[in-house]
This record gives structure tokens, sequence and C-alpha cells, in this order.
């Protein structure tokens, strides 16, 4: 049957009424758009274009310096002593050092424990001492066994556990060197479980402490094992390389201060004592001491040619939880430890400088807030508010330099530049709601949760389980991803059929990155 007229007559009367209220809602948001909205969007693309140009600057700097240390090949044994310890048949092997090697573990694979005892130093100079705070009772009995068995060959090792794991790494740490035999020792390297060094590390590291009485640490760089397992580690591998071959590198030639990566280093263990050793005030206890040593006046040196092996964290899941407490934990140690930067006066203004802009503002701030804020928020705004101004140069071109300088460090993945603008965009979102946290001492500002690393014989037994061990849909899903997604999507929606900039060809390849990282299609897929 059809419609009868009083239905015909109300459709049509809803109809208008609709109409009528998304022609309201456009007037008014004409009305308020010049007025009201431009200015608000216009005052955010100047405090924009202010960090755009505090992060160009810091870039083209790091770029020059770099250059002169390659240039004039400034390397650590030029700049400190180095002198490679040599067998003394008077002395046999009290010309060593007594060295103590500190392996933090929660519920992780026992990988370092093996490269730890195969290190090439005399057994009667070094102790291996495995921290375990693991709670699964499989991984513990395996752990120990693996001590055992080093044991059994003539390596002083020791197995420690806790009855709690107050303070978690720092906590551990701390207690590894309350133990007596301790004492006897001079240095402490520091390794995380699915670190692998080789067996000249110590030889590589030790000799720049025992000559050099003014350095606290010695650092050397990460080499990742697992870079090819997918596309998400590719992208990780891109943006730490720039931070081990600039960053660090940038930090240890011009100030002899630099962020410790809290494993795969070797510390003059008088030097923690002389900072307060190891707190747990914040997630980044390696960042926090290395600070504290730093404003004592103790120097650090970076190895840029010595690699440890270690592994990335190939699900997306597990990257997440690490990326945010490395935004959310500077953050909040910048908010505790401002004070005592300020006040000190054991380094010179440079320094602090370098401390305060540099090292945390600059880097670990302001890098994650405006990377979300301005590309994904700012300019898609600009969009829909076509009275604001936004010059090419703060937009296009010097992002562009500040790209390329991050990205140059990686040479074998330049192909993929563009879908590391992408997932970097993506993730500045996490960081950014973490770097907040932090600044804030908001909610989860203390949350530590291990870098699960799945390792050869893990994935190999998840991939023979097939398609049964599927993560569940609900399970992917990110809600806040999925809604920027839809946001930028919008505008380049709105963009493609009335702006005159052409930014929807950016805004839709963003918002494509926001989809497939929200629906968490990225990673290696395992099981809960």
């Amino acid at each position: 049957m059809g419609r009868t007229a009083p239905n015909l007559i109300s459709e049509s009367v809803q109809t208008d009424a609709e109409s009528s209220i998304v022609g309201q809602l456009v007037d008014f948001w004409f009305q308020i758009r010049a007025p009201i909205v431009a200015p608000v969007v216009q005052l955010m693309v100047n405090l924009c274009l202010v960090m755009v140009i505090m992060m160009f600057v810091e870039r083209v700097y790091m770029c020059v310096v770099i250059v002169l240390v390659k240039l004039f090949r400034r390397k650590p044994e030029k700049r400190y002593k180095f002198v490679s310890i040599k067998d003394d048949v008077e002395l046999a092997n009290s010309a060593y050092p007594m060295v103590l090697v500190q392996i933090p573990m929660y519920n992780e694979r026992e990988l370092s424990i093996g490269a730890a005892c195969g290190l090439s130093w005399p057994s009667d100079r070094i102790i291996v001492q495995v921290l375990d705070d693991s709670t699964d009772i499989s991984t513990k009995e395996l752990v120990q066994m693996e001590c055992q068995r080093w044991a059994s060959k003539g390596i002083n090792i020791k197995y420690e556990v806790r009855d709690n794991r107050n303070g978690y790494k720092a906590g551990a740490l701390k207690e590894g060197l309350k133990r007596s035999y301790v004492k006897e020792c001079e240095y402490v390297a520091i390794f995380d479980a699915d670190f692998q060094p080789d067996p000249e590390f110590l030889w590589r590291t030790v000799p720049f402490l025992m000559h050099n009485p003014e350095l606290a640490l010695v650092q050397a760089r990460w080499k990742f094992v697992n870079s090819d397992e997918c596309l998400m580690t590719r992208m990780q591998e891109m943006s730490l390389y720039y931070h081990f071959s600039v960053e660090q590198e940038v930090g240890s030639s011009t100030y002899a201060f630099f962020g410790f990566n809290g494993t795969a280093g070797v510390w003059r263990i008088s030097a923690i004592n002389e900072a307060g050793g190891w707190k747990d005030r914040t997630t980044v206890e390696d960042m926090d001491l290395a600070v504290r040593a730093g404003l004592k006046g103790w120097r650090f040196v970076y190895l840029n040619d010595l690699k440890v092996k270690n592994e990335l964290p190939s699900t997306f899941k597990a990257f997440r939880y690490q990326q945010h407490r490395w935004s959310c934990g500077p953050a909040n140690l910048f908010r505790k430890i401002l004070p005592d930067i300020l006040n000190n006066k054991k380094v010179g203004a440079w320094k602090k400088f370098h401390m305060i802009y540099a090292f945390f503002i600059v880097r670990k701030i302001v890098a994650h807030i405006v990377t979300f804020v301005f590309y994904c928020f700012v300019i898609p705004t600009t969009v829909l508010v076509p009275e604001v101004h936004l010059p090419r140069w703060g937009a296009i071109y010097m992002p562009s330099v500040i790209t390329i300088l991050n990205a140059v460090c990686t040479i074998r993945s330049l192909h993929l530049i563009v879908f590391w603008i992408l997932f970097e965009n993506v993730m500045s979102l996490h960081r950014t709601k973490a770097t907040l946290i932090g600044l804030l001492d908001l909610n989860r500002v203390n949350e530590w949760v291990v870098t699960e690393k799945l390792g050869d014989a893990l994935k190999s037994k998840f991939i023979k389980l097939g398609k049964k061990t599927r993560m569940k849909f609900g399970e992917r899903l990110h809600v806040l991803e999925l809604m920027a997604g839809l946001y930028i999507f919008f505008c380049a929606v709105y963009d493609f059929n009335f702006g005159h900039n052409h930014f929807y060809i950016y805004l839709f390849l963003q918002a494509a990155a926001f989809f497939i990282m929200g629906f968490g299609y990225i990673g290696t897929f395992v099981p809960s």
C-alpha cells in the first residue's frame, strides 16, 4: 500500500526541520569562525611555529656538531686516556679491577646471563649478579637453573631474589649493590634481560674508567637483532638510530653528559653512591641517576663503535607501554629535578642550559607535543578556518629538514620515510598524552610495565599455533587513535571539496595511518 498524505506531510516537516537545524549550525559556524575561532587557531599556529623553530635550530645544531666530530675524528680514545689492560706476571689478575655485572629480570628470558658469563675477563675478578623479581614460577626456575649451570662451570654468579618488587628495576639494582660481596667491586656493568654483549665488552669500556677518574659512565650503543621483523620494528630502528648516532654522540662530545640508556653501560660505583644511588621516584631511574651524577660534576663517554645486541618490541601493545614510560618518565623527572638543576653550584651555566633547554624541554617535551598538536590537529583545523595564516616555511620546509636530518641516520630505510612520518605522527598522540601525565603528575605517572620481547623461540611457538591464536577484535581497538583519524579524515574531505591548498593529500594519508593503528593492524600479532 502507498503512504498516506498525513505520513508524507509528517516526513516532509521532519526533513525540513532537520535541514533547518543543519542550516542553523552552519550559519552559527560562519558567524563565530572569523571573530572567535580564527584568533584561537591562529594563536595555536603561532605557538606551534615557535616550537618548530626550536626543533629546527636544535636539529641543525646537532647536525653541525656531528659533522665536525666525524670530520676531525674526535673519537673517545682521543679525548680521554685509553690504555689496554696488559697481563702482569707479578700482579697476575690483580691488575684487573673487580667488576660487578648486574642483570635485572622480571618474567623474562635468560639470554643475557649466558652472554654476561661469556665476557672475557679473569673469572676471579668478575661477579655476575642476577636480580630476579620474576613472579612466574616456571620462568623463575629456568633462570635459577641457568645460573646453576654457569656456576658449575666455575663462574662466580649470584642469584638474588626479593620478597617484593618495591621500586621495580631501580629497587632491584639498589638492593643488589647492598650485598656484602659488592664492596670489593669498583665498577658495575648493567644489562637488561635481552641484551647480549660481545665477549670483549669490558675490555672496550673499563679502561676508560680506570685511567680517567672524572668519568662515571661508559655507554655503548644498541644493535637491534629483529629490526627486519615487521614494518613497526623498522620504524623504531629509524627513530632510535638518530638517538644513538646523533643525540648521544653530541652529548658525549660537547658536554660530556647524556642520558643513561638503562642498560649496556658501565658505571663507577662510587659515582652512583655520590649521586645518591638508585631512586624510584619516576619510571626513568636511569635518566634520574645520570642527571644527578652530571650535577655532581661527573662526566660520561659514549662509544658509538661498541654495539650490544638486543631486541625491539614487536607487538603494538608492548611498544605503546614502552613509549608511555619513555615519554611520561622524563617529563615527570623534569618536574621534580628542575629545582636541583637551577640551584646547583658544581656545574656551569652552559651545562645547566643544555640540561634544561635541550635535553628536557626540546627533546623530551616539545618534540612530542608539537608533533601531535601541530601536524595532527592544528594543520587539519586550518583547513576549516581559512582566515588563519599558515606559512609554508613552518608547515612544510622546516619540518621537511627536521625529518630528513632524523631519517638520514638510517640510510637503508630512507625509502620508508613517508611511512615513518605517518607512524611517528600517530605515536605522538600517545606520547603527548604520556608527557602531559608526567608534567602534571597525574594517574598512571608511575605505571611500570616491563616491555615484552618475544624472542625467536616464543615467536616460533606462536606461529605454529595457527589461526586459533588470533587476537580478539576488541582487544586491538584504540579509541583515541580512531577519533583522531575520524577528525583528520573529515578535514581531508572538507579540503578536497572546498579547500585550495591540497593539504588533503597529506590528511588522507595521515587519517589512514590513524585508522590502521587504531584498529591494531600493525606489529606482530600474538594471542593475549
